[in-house]
């Protein structure tokens, strides 16, 4: 479930380690352990015994009860495409039903039902804040940034010495040019004779056909675009996916390809768009995330970061 939240953007990138060569879903997150350690420990803490934890464990699968009838709700009217009468007809009673359970268990709130309904709110916080953050930083970016057509455009007109070999730069947005690019045009000068405009995009479905994995284009002026597709349930593997994509007649070459990343340093401020507090959490959620280089499985003797600091 980590996972798949990191991979639909409501949670930052954190570590995940494969221990099965064979089973895809079979994986360790550093992270969650830790946490999971945390929070039993403070179980037994709090509530001592077993007995005292039924109060908990009630509104907690009642309430995933109500949450499942909710989300079948969805499947049955937009996937099933049943008409709005026969859905709410089917799934009315159902609700009713858990509604009668959850209410019943909400009388004992105070007798331990409070701790999944806190827990519950502190991880919608959480995504909601990462969600909210992720959406003001890619506005602020967006504003502040150049359109890819007219660095092209500009390149055209007066173009800068370059250099041999092919530099990747990582980009979530496809109108612009990427950070990272822009600070190595500024201050080195140079472009490399290939520059790859790479964005890795999740697709709301559990896997992406290798056949449709790779969409590229050649922007000309030695650019080119790539999109790799991937389900959110899907291993992320940059080197791996290029290595079977040809661009410009050529080949990747792992040892004459250099990767581009910007690493931002964020600093929360009185600005409209998120309460302070929050924008501390996610300043702090940024500064603890995993690596790009470590999250898209980038070779570490290839990776240049760039930083930069950016108020929000």
């Amino acid at each position: 479930l980590t996972q798949q939240a990191v991979q639909l953007g409501l949670l930052p990138r954190l570590t995940i380690r494969r221990t099965s060569e064979t089973q895809a879903g079979q994986i360790f997150v550093p992270q969650i352990n830790f946490l999971l350690l945390v929070g039993v420990l403070l179980l037994v803490g709090m509530f001592q015994n077993s007995s005292n934890l039924a109060s908990a464990y009630g509104i907690a699968v009642t309430g995933a009860m109500m949450v499942d009838t909710a989300l079948a709700f969805v499947v049955v009217r937009y996937l099933w495409n049943w008409s709005r009468p026969a859905t709410l007809a089917l799934i009315i009673p159902f609700f009713l039903l858990d509604s009668v359970f959850f209410g019943a268990n909400l009388l004992k709130l105070l007798h331990g039902a409070w701790l999944p309904l806190a827990l519950g709110a502190g991880i919608v916080a959480i995504m909601l804040t990462w969600r909210r953050g992720s959406l003001i930083l890619a506005d602020k970016t967006r504003r502040e940034s150049v359109a890819l057509d007219d660095l092209l455009a500009g390149i055209k007109a007066k173009p800068p010495h370059k250099v041999p070999g092919t530099a990747i730069f990582l980009t979530g947005d496809l109108d612009i040019a990427p950070m990272a690019l822009m600070h190595n045009l500024k201050h080195n000068k140079v472009l490399h004779e290939r520059i790859v405009v790479l964005t890795v995009s999740t697709d709301p479905i559990p896997h992406v056909p290798a056949d449709r994995r790779a969409e590229v284009a050649d922007l000309g002026q030695g650019f080119c675009r790539i999109i790799l597709h991937y389900g959110f349930m899907d291993e992320v593997d940059v080197p791996t996916e290029l290595a079977h994509i040809t661009v410009a007649g050529a080949p990747f070459k792992t040892m004459d390809t250099s990767y581009f990343l910007a690493r931002q340093t964020l600093i929360p401020s009185a600005r409209p768009g998120m309460s302070l507090r929050r924008e501390k959490l996610f300043a702090w959620m940024v500064r603890n995330a995993a690596s790009a280089m470590e999250f898209f499985k980038l070779p570490t003797n290839r990776v240049i970061e760039l930083g930069s600091q950016v108020e929000i």
